[in-house]
């Protein structure tokens, strides 16, 4: 059996997750990382700093440099919990709701591109596929651990 190794190289490449910045939004430049917390602020509801960080398997504090980067840019805002004001919750700007949702176009637009040549058996094949190797994935002692 060929490894697996290779086809989820050339797939990583191919969708390019090894890119600096994976797309850029008028005058913003969106870092891999950023798109990932944009996109985990808009579909949870009311996140915690600690929740975010926790779906993205980010320690804290690379996590909060990264929002404080955010925040900066006018993309995001985190606000005390009034119960806990340890706590912030995260929530996006106007301008972080435009730019995550100009994100998510592209995305889409380039997935229904990829998808444009499979059938739809294909197209479900695949999506299953990697929906069942995202779950081996959670279930495997190396997930969300460093290398080294």
């Amino acid at each position: 059996m060929e490894s697996p190794r290779e086809p989820l190289q050339i797939m990583v490449r191919r969708f390019g997750l090894l890119d600096k910045n994976c797309c850029t939004v008028g005058e913003h430049e969106i870092s891999l990382v950023q798109s990932h917390i944009l996109y985990e602020i808009n579909h949870q509801h009311e996140p915690s700093m600690q929740q975010i960080a926790e779906t993205l398997a980010m320690d804290i504090t690379t996590f909060s440099r990264q929002v404080q980067t955010l925040i900066k840019k006018n993309l995001v805002q985190k606000t005390p919990l009034p119960e806990d004001r340890r706590v912030y919750i995260l929530s996006l700007t106007d301008e972080g709701e435009f730019v995550t949702t100009a994100i998510d176009h592209r995305m889409n637009t380039h997935l229904d591109e990829v998808f444009s040549f499979m059938t739809d058996t294909e197209k479900e094949t695949v999506i299953q596929s990697i929906k069942l190797l995202n779950e081996s994935m959670l279930k495997s002692e190396m997930c969300c651990t460093p290398l080294g």
